[in-house]
């Protein structure tokens, strides 16, 4: 696929068949997503692989359950209690894999560097037939010590990109055209 069909064609997924990401293919990725330009070059990411769709449906009951407690009368997230509450919702879209990219808090710049790592994975995901989506609902919950503690990850590490991976399913639409975007000073 070419590079820029590559960028006008990615899509996130919401629905993923039950066939595994092979750990080469996961691998690969993450080694592609790591050539992302980094603030001073400090490459402040590191990487945590979740997969086992019956674990990720425990990880998606448990941040569905913390983020419905923290939802206030006025919260934005209001809007999802439904969706949140309801047993059937998987928050991961049932996929096989969740990737989890975090940043080392010590750099200035973990979140934009971690989130061009980000950006570089979902791509090379969707030029090799393979769909993501970016899960904020499980901020919270992998941002946790005792959920940090269990998987390894250092303190200093915040979570900045936690992605669903998986086979789509259905190839996603085009979708709808980019909205106009201002440009300043001109």
């Amino acid at each position: 696929m070419e590079t820029l069909e590559t960028i006008k064609t990615r899509r996130s997924v919401r629905k993923y068949t039950d066939r595994p990401v092979e750990e080469k293919v996961i691998r690969e990725l993450i080694d592609l997503a790591v050539w992302a330009p980094s603030a001073m070059n400090t490459q402040p990411w590191g990487f945590l692989i979740l997969e086992g769709k019956e674990y990720l449906k425990e990880l998606s009951d448990q941040a569905k359950k913390g983020l419905v407690a923290a939802i206030s009368e006025n919260s934005d997230m209001q809007k999802y209690k439904n969706r949140l509450e309801s047993a059937d919702f998987n928050i991961f879209h049932n996929a096989s894999t969740v990737v989890v990219i975090y940043g080392n808090s010590e750099s200035s710049w973990y979140i934009y560097d971690c989130s061009l790592a980000a950006q570089n994975l979902m791509l090379a995901a969707h030029d090799k037939g393979l769909g993501t989506c970016w899960i904020g609902f499980a901020h919270q919950l992998f941002d946790t010590a005792e959920f940090k503690q269990k998987h390894g990850i250092p303190e200093e590490y915040k979570v900045v990109a936690p992605m669903a991976l998986g086979y789509p399913e259905k190839q996603p639409g085009s979708g709808p055209s980019r909205k106009e975007y201002p440009i300043f000073g001109g």
